[in-house]
């Protein structure tokens, strides 16, 4: 096996997968074109725990096993939804070839999208790459750059999904194998004909095809996945989530994300309705649906989307999205800082009550749900940050989040086009470096990097046009130097811009007075500023730090902007950074 030094690219990163191609029928007598993926399969991955000796995945007689696979829901056959697109995984029994060593081979694929996505691992020890070349049906090309982690010793934190064990002829260990997808951009708007993959036996691609775009879709709310922690448990039980909307429209969907997770999570019922107060809808829950069922079964690391649902959802509004969990739920993915209450049942299925009798506790977290979708609209304002983004010192129950106001003053307004707006905040979130591993049942609900975290919760989310990034100061406090900050924000920059997003970036505000905001973080926060300034690598600054410092003092938060822990803004700071946004940058 050939080997090479570990790469940081994080543009290997994340979970999207993409619809399955279609097989394209030849004119009589017309030459045939590209195969299909699974007809060039020459390396089998997955052995029966019974038979490890049927697979050979690395060379050395190291393979999957099929019964973590089919564990975590990822079964032959099965199409499980990440990031907006379907990945088919291949419909082969264990020990029979499943996986194509990249070497070139053209690859019938077909569909127009945002980006091609590629089910990958590498084998070889360290990251796999190379380059290939996606050809239209209008004739045109383009050549892409695909990377891929290896399958033992890549990164927890933007896998697709991780299995407990690895399977070797001598006998079973236990070390988590690693199977990763990774998106590279498309000419919007173009057919996609065939690809042809890069020339690196060490990358294997297990799927590839086209995520379709969200067109005639706008995100109205959202928020990040910020961890995997133990819960209730819940024992068919419902949730009743409440949200806050941004951009209001006739059709409704909402996504459902199993990430980080190792086993999959069973729906049995999911309703919207708009809230009249507490766990009381204004009218009766409406049943949304899943593929056409009433439930559904989300796989590690995937996520579901409902079926559009005619339902008028109004601007500036809470919803309640109920869920039930028929099964024991002892552990989630959750977004922690919710600073909103919703509400968790007696036993049963009590996701169509018009009353709240049976809501009979709360919670402040939101688990699963990550995203509420309105049928048109002019697309979606994404906003990737830390807590001041999250809403910290905001009060609960209040919609006073930057984010928030920001969405309001859009409402209100004629000059530019009414854009949802996404919270993407994470509180403790770092540009750098992974607060939560990325893996596992944890405390620690700080997420995954914004780096690492970027093609999930920015460009693949429901139609996104323009990117703000407001991020660093936790880097800064605890360690960073300005160099890393900026290298990291450069390349979110240039991610997000390569896949046609405009790209705002924030100035960090200051915080000195708080334990961590030491004289040194100082001039690191301020030497990261004055590169934003310069506004080189983005398409426009909003100097947040210049709205909340005290002229007198510009280290320090202005008093009147300051919650009294001079790191997060008070409510009227927030009201400044949101007045602050000049709209026509977005």
């Amino acid at each position: 096996m050939r080997r090479r030094a570990w790469g940081t690219a994080v543009a290997l990163a994340l979970l999207s997968v993409a619809v399955p191609a279609t097989a394209a029928r030849a004119a009589p007598g017309a030459r045939p074109g590209p195969p299909p993926l699974e007809r060039l399969f020459d390396n089998t991955a997955v052995s029966d725990d019974a038979r490890p000796g049927e697979a050979d995945f690395d060379g050395s007689g190291g393979s999957l096993s099929a019964q973590d696979l089919a564990a975590a829901g990822w079964t032959p056959g099965a199409t499980p939804t990440v990031q907006g697109a379907r990945l088919a995984w291949p419909r082969r029994a264990a020990g029979t070839p499943d996986n194509v060593r990249a070497d070139g081979q053209s690859v019938r694929v077909r569909g127009r999208g945002d980006a091609l996505a590629f089910l990958v691992a590498a084998t070889g020890g360290a990251e796999a790459s190379g380059s290939g070349t996606v050809r239209y049906a209008d004739g045109s090309r383009s050549a892409y750059r695909l990377a891929a982690p290896d399958w033992r010793g890549g990164p927890l934190a933007t896998k697709a999904v991780a299995l407990p064990h690895i399977n070797t002829p001598a006998g079973q260990l236990t070390e988590k194998a690693r199977l990763y997808v990774v998106t590279v951009p498309l000419r919007k708007s173009r057919e996609v004909a065939s690809v042809e993959l890069p020339r690196d036996g060490d990358l294997h691609v297990f799927a590839l095809s086209v995520r379709a775009d969200s067109a005639g879709w706008t995100g109205s709310w959202a928020a990040s996945t910020s961890g995997y922690t133990a819960v209730g448990p819940w024992r068919d039980q419902t949730l009743r989530l409440v949200v806050h909307t941004s951009a209001g429209g006739p059709r409704v969907r909402i996504r459902l994300d199993n990430t980080f997770a190792a086993a999959p999570v069973r729906v049995g019922a999911a309703t919207v309705a708009v809230q009249a107060s507490g766990a009381s809808p204004r009218s009766a829950p409406v049943p949304l649906s899943f593929r056409g069922r009433k439930g559904t079964e989300i796989p590690a690391g995937a996520q579901a989307f409902s079926d559009p649902l005619r339902f008028d959802v109004p601007p500036d509004t809470n919803l309640l999205v109920s869920v039930h969990l028929p099964g024991t739920v002892t552990a989630a993915p959750v977004h922690s800082l919710a600073l909103q209450q919703s509400y968790v049942s007696v036993a049963g299925d009590h996701t169509a009550d018009g009353t709240p009798d049976a809501y009979t506790s709360t919670i402040t977290s939101w688990p699963l749900l990550t995203g509420v979708d309105v049928r048109g609209g002019p697309g979606s304002v994404v906003l990737l940050g830390d807590s001041i983004t999250d809403g910290e010192k905001s009060g609960r129950d209040a919609n006073r989040r930057w984010p928030d106001l920001l969405a309001d003053r859009l409402a209100h307004q004629d000059t530019v086009p009414r854009y949802g707006v996404l919270n993407h905040g994470i509180s403790a979130n770092r540009v750098v470096t992974d607060r939560y591993p990325g893996d596992g049942v944890s405390t620690d609900t700080g997420g995954v990097s914004a780096l690492h975290r970027l093609d999930r919760d920015v460009l693949a989310q429901t139609s996104a046009r323009t990117a703000v990034v407001f991020e660093g100061v936790n880097d800064v406090r605890w360690g960073a130097d300005a160099d890393q900050v900026v290298a990291g924000l450069r390349e979110i920059a240039d991610r997000a811009r390569a896949r046609g997003l405009r790209v705002l970036v924030a100035t960090i505000a200051p915080c000195e007075g708080e334990a961590r905001c030491t004289a040194a973080a100082d001039a690191q926060r301020s030497e990261v500023n004055a590169w934003i300034r310069s506004g080189a690598a983005f398409d426009g600054v909003l100097d947040f730090d210049a709205v909340l410092r005290d002229p007198a003092h510009p280290a320090r938060m202005l008093p009147a902007y300051d919650s009294g822990d001079h790191l997060h803004p008070s409510e009227a700071g927030l009201a400044a950074l949101a007045e602050s946004v000049d709209l026509g940058l977005l």
